[in-house]
């Protein structure tokens, strides 16, 4: 037990799939698992471990932002001796050639923020994905026909919509890593991944877009994500 997840050690599978929002973990636990039973209610983080064709698998939620998913993928990988964690959520899209709905497969996450200095006195912002993970999560889409696209995302600490200046932002962001969108958790689980020697990848799917100026509603996000949800499932069983 920790100071956040109430599980006992046994409760917590060696794979996590880990959206931000709690009712997307129930929502995934509900649909996609069988045998599954709440492992954590702690400030309403829920995390249910149940089985995915035979293979134990643990959702829990992240909640919002570097912070949060540092401490529970920390707390995670260091406590509960989890070995692979695969985010999957939700972005925004900077790129007017990415649709609402498309499934992006992040290769490096960028971060302007200093959750790396914090950590460790470390002054690094930009973090890979484990590269053996994304290979996979790309074998399986691919053999479920399931089409997903490896891109450079940011990771921000403040929400798209609240930026008084984007285009000063997007600016400011490295050119070479073509970034293309943002969402606000992948470089703090990538970063405590590398630091544990764990494994981490993430997936994110188009919820909205600037230059489209289009966005799903909370409803839509929380049904429209089951390709994202199947591939990171169907990725799990081969995870040795």
């Amino acid at each position: 037990m920790t100071p956040h997840i109430e599980s006992k050690k046994e409760d917590i599978a060696k794979t996590v799939i880990m959206p931000g929002d709690p009712l997307r973990a129930k929502y995934i636990a509900e649909n996609f698992l069988e045998e599954y039973r709440l492992v954590n209610s702690v400030r309403n983080i829920l995390a249910y471990t149940g089985k995915y064709k035979g293979k134990e698998i643990t959702v829990m939620a992240s909640g919002m932002g570097m912070p949060s998913m540092g401490i529970y993928s920390y707390e995670l990988y260091k406590i509960y001796d989890v070995e692979t964690i695969i985010r999957v959520g939700s972005c925004g899209a900077y790129n007017p050639d990415i649709n609402l709905l498309e499934t992006i497969l992040v290769g490096k996450s960028y971060t302007e923020g200093n959750f790396a200095k914090n950590m460790n006195g470390k002054d690094i912002h930009i973090v890979e994905a484990d590269e053996n993970l994304n290979n996979l999560l790309e074998k399986t889409a691919k053999e479920n026909n399931i089409q997903i696209r490896k891109e450079n995302i940011a990771c921000t600490e403040c929400f798209d919509p609240y930026i008084e200046n984007l285009e000063e932002l997007l600016k400011r962001f490295p050119k070479e890593e073509n970034i293309v969108g943002a969402e606000m958790e992948s470089f703090s689980l990538f970063y405590t991944a590398k630091v544990l020697k764990k494994k981490a990848a993430c997936m994110l799917t188009v919820v909205d877009s600037i230059c489209k100026k289009q966005s799903l509603s909370a409803d839509q996000r929380e049904k429209s994500l089951n390709d994202m949800i199947k591939v990171a499932l169907e990725a799990s069983i081969n995870i040795k």
